[in-house]
């Protein structure tokens, strides 16, 4: 069996090495995401500047700012305070995609969903039947939550990875990730989108500036994005078939660290701790959530980002043994969650200065300027696939150019579903070659992005592939 600790040799398939020089250069020039954000922020602070006149700060006296309150006006807006002010826009928001990850990872890490992995990992007989396992679990997970899908992918390609050592199945390491990882694509057009979800809060700004809310029966579960999702798992699928190593092939298997570590037991001492250690609690505080979610919908209630939290909520409720097991695993998930954090509010930010200067409209009539009703969507999802590259958040890009699409679109007589999914399309589309994703999977892993780089650029040609076409077709067809 061949043992390779490096994929710096020349690995897979004719069409995953054609990959490399391009993938060396995306992997050079891209710098952290928090680095995006602010280089971003300066970006905008310019063509805020430079297209709308705006000045960047204007000092207006004490008694020309009570002038204006008092005779009802405006002072005119510069872009500073306009970045100021827009720094908490998005505060309940930047909460509710926290709890995104964070109850998706923890949910992931439950004995339940343990004993789940190892099952499954025994599954597979052949290498390609495990890479398209790894890829079909994740993509199942990455429908419902994509924090769970990020978490679910990595443990899996792990799990099956130590099965195929220890029963003398020839498996690529870094194609298991790879494969797992991939399934990331599939996110933005399932269960937790957050593009969709946000225009389902009537006081989400996003949502507020639009006028009114989108039902996921037009956006997630509209016919033509559910076709879609068979569409790109099937093109992804015959991706992982194309470029995974075959028999002769050299190949990186996980290295050997040894017996898997015994889970960590809860010390219980005193009555207070075995209290602490019982499941009597989260098992009726769990129940209570499934009763509130069945009364919520019962009533007419419609599906929303919160109501994806409290679903994830009462299952990691029902699964875990008790309040020692749910803290421990609420602790582990937080490490996952800060750098979201802080990089939402320049996002918020940036969104303040687009509003507040009138870049948006300037924008949106660029865009009205070179689509048609007929290319719009295609053109849309371009651009949004560029601008994740720069704004790797799903959620924190559909705050920036969600206001600019849903514009453009009205101008356009354009559906308003359409912008909202081509930026969910967009964002998942690009995150195959944006590393900012990849980071827990990869430290999950023990790998660096330029070992699975090479594959996820097929599934980002793959799918993009589908993603235009869609658009294009509905286009065609509206």
């Amino acid at each position: 069996m061949t043992q390779a600790t490096s994929t710096d040799q020349p690995t897979g398939t004719v069409l995953s090495r054609a990959m490399r020089p391009l993938n060396t250069v995306i992997e050079r020039i891209i710098p952290s995401a928090l680095t995006f954000a602010i280089v971003l922020t300066l970006v905008v602070m310019v063509l805020a500047w430079v297209l709308t006149g705006t000045p960047l700060i204007s000092f207006a006296d004490r008694d020309t700012t009570i002038a204006a309150v008092v005779s009802g006006e405006v002072l005119p807006p510069d872009i500073i305070t306009a970045w100021g002010q827009g720094l908490s826009g998005l505060l309940a928001f930047i909460t509710q995609i926290a709890l995104v990850l964070l109850l998706g990872h923890a949910l992931a890490h439950t004995r339940p969903a343990a004993r789940f992995f190892k099952w499954v990992s025994s599954l597979p007989k052949t290498p390609m039947a495990a890479y398209l396992l790894v890829f079909g679990v994740a993509a199942v997970a990455n429908l419902f939550s994509w924090g769970l899908g990020l978490v679910v992918g990595a443990l899996l390609a792990v799990q099956v990875a130590k099965y195929g050592r220890r029963n003398g199945l020839r498996l690529h390491f870094p194609m298991l990730v790879a494969a797992g990882f991939s399934a990331n694509v599939l996110w933005h057009m399932g269960y937790s989108g957050s593009a969709p979800l946000s225009m389902t809060d009537p006081n989400n700004p996003v949502a507020a500036g639009f006028g009114g809310t989108i039902p996921l029966s037009e956006t997630t579960y509209a016919g033509w994005n559910l076709v879609a999702v068979v569409l790109v798992a099937a093109a992804v699928t015959l991706a992982i078939v194309l470029v995974a190593p075959r028999e002769k092939d050299l190949i990186a298997q996980m290295p050997d660290t040894g017996e898997d570590a015994a889970e960590e037991a809860d010390e219980v001492l005193t009555p207070a701790d075995r209290i602490d250690a019982s499941r009597i609690l989260t098992t009726v505080l769990g129940v209570l959530v499934i009763v509130f979610i069945i009364v919520y919908f019962v009533r007419g209630g419609a599906m929303d980002i919160n109501m994806v939290n409290w679903t994830f909520l009462a299952l990691l409720l029902l699964l875990v043994k008790g309040p020692f097991e749910l803290s421990r695993l609420v602790r582990n998930a937080a490490a996952n969650v800060g750098e979201i954090l802080l990089q939402f509010p320049l996002y918020a930010g940036i969104m303040g200065i687009m509003s507040g200067t009138g870049l948006i409209q300037i924008l949106s009539d660029a865009i009205v300027s070179v689509a048609s009703p007929a290319t719009f969507g295609l053109l849309a999802v371009l651009s949004a696939g560029i601008v994740n590259v720069f704004v790797p958040s799903g959620g924190g890009q559909f705050a920036v150019q969600g206001p600019v699409l849903l514009d453009a679109a009205g101008q356009l007589g354009v559906d308003p579903a359409i912008p909202v999914m081509a930026i969910a399309y967009g964002d998942a589309w690009t995150n195959m070659i944006q590393p900012f994703w990849a980071i827990p999977v990869l430290a999950i892993a023990g790998l660096k992005i330029r070992d699975i780089l090479g594959y996820t650029t097929v599934t980002l040609f793959a799918s993009g592939a589908v993603f235009l076409g869609v658009m294009l077709y509905l286009g065609l067809t509206a």
